[in-house]
């Protein structure tokens, strides 16, 4: 039996997201990270230097021009991710995109027919669909273990001050609470309950016009919804909650990284079930992309690009229910 091939990886960002992915990255099996990129060399030199990558690039070009790599891992910003991504699949690079997957629905889109057309895998990279606790979830709710799901909670909310420099607060960079902590809560919202028929928000905006804090309602025509709250303005717990007819599944604070869940059912007592992940969460979503690859694969059932496209419908209807309208970044392969 030959040996599983060695999925050799480059990271398009150097920064804090980059840098937790990198540290577990020894336990994602038969891969290498094996280059960075940055459009400062100087800053690609050092997180090479930190996490031990034989090559540091000074542009994206030249790190999506590596004939060694195999895939990208992009964690630029978000208006940032379409030009990257974009150049990396007509270069043949599988990508993993941060999300959100891009800064508007056209560049979502964009990237899901190039993927497509092009024969080359693409994903958002929602690690939380691929932790043990939600591949527990998905195999209760099949198994009709809380009834039919019925209804969907969930918040996310931090306290970070006002820093009009700061990437959240900074409207050129997709600032705002709904790009950033809104993806997690509309992305679980429509993994467990599919696309909603109707998007109602209400918010207020931070000084520099980035949506501060929203509750946005998802309803579907068959009575259906999901009830989610975010911030940048104070912290939230982070819990959430499925809820069915026939019981409900409470997943602890922070819900988008959890290593245990509570099943409730009528008559019953609690369950808790453990579902503890590869180092912090982060290795499953390598694993899968790395997975789908070997076996010829341009997506994954789990993250589809169809489901990265809702998302991303959802978030920008809402953010421009709000007055925030996003654009894409084209100028950063210059």
């Amino acid at each position: 039996m030959s040996e599983p091939r060695i999925i050799r990886w480059g990271i398009a960002g150097p920064g804090r997201i980059a840098n937790s992915e990198a540290a577990d990255f020894d336990l994602v099996p038969d891969a290498e990270l094996a280059a960075v990129g940055s459009r400062s060399i100087d800053r690609a030199r050092a997180f090479a230097d930190r996490h031990l990558i034989p090559r540091a690039y000074g542009s994206y070009r030249e790190l999506i021009a590596d004939t060694e790599l195999d895939a990208i891992y992009i964690t630029t910003p978000h208006p940032q991710h379409l030009a990257i991504a974009r150049a990396a699949i007509r270069a043949g690079k599988a990508v993993l995109v941060e999300k959100t997957f891009t800064a508007t629905v056209a560049g979502a889109e964009e990237l899901r027919e190039l993927s497509r057309s092009q024969r080359v895998f693409a994903m958002e990279a929602m690690w939380t669909r691929f932790l043990p606790a939600y591949v527990k979830i998905r195999e209760l709710i099949a198994d009709k273990v809380i009834g039919d799901v019925r209804q969907v909670q969930a918040d996310l909310g931090v306290d970070r001050p006002y820093d009009p420099t700061d990437r959240l607060f900074d409207p050129r960079q997709g600032g705002g609470a709904l790009l950033d902590l809104g993806v997690y809560l509309v992305s679980f919202a429509q993994h467990i309950l599919g696309d909603p028929q109707s998007i109602l928000i209400n918010g207020s905006l931070g000084p520099t016009g980035v949506d501060a804090e929203f509750g946005l309602l998802l309803g579907y025509h068959d009575g259906r919804a999901a009830a989610l709250l975010g911030s940048i303005k104070n912290a939230s717990p982070g819990a959430a909650r499925i809820v069915g007819t026939g019981g409900w599944i409470d997943i602890p604070p922070r819900f988008h990284h959890p290593d245990k869940i509570t099943l409730c059912r009528a008559g019953k007592e609690p369950e808790l079930i453990n579902c503890q992940p590869l180092g912090h969460g982060y290795p499953h979503q390598f694993i899968e992309v790395g997975n789908r690859i070997r076996a010829g694969q341009i997506e994954s059932p789990i993250m589809s690009l169809d489901d990265t496209v809702a998302v991303q419908r959802i978030l920008n209807n809402a953010a421009e229910q709000l007055g925030v309208l996003h654009a894409e970044d084209e100028s950063v392969l210059d």
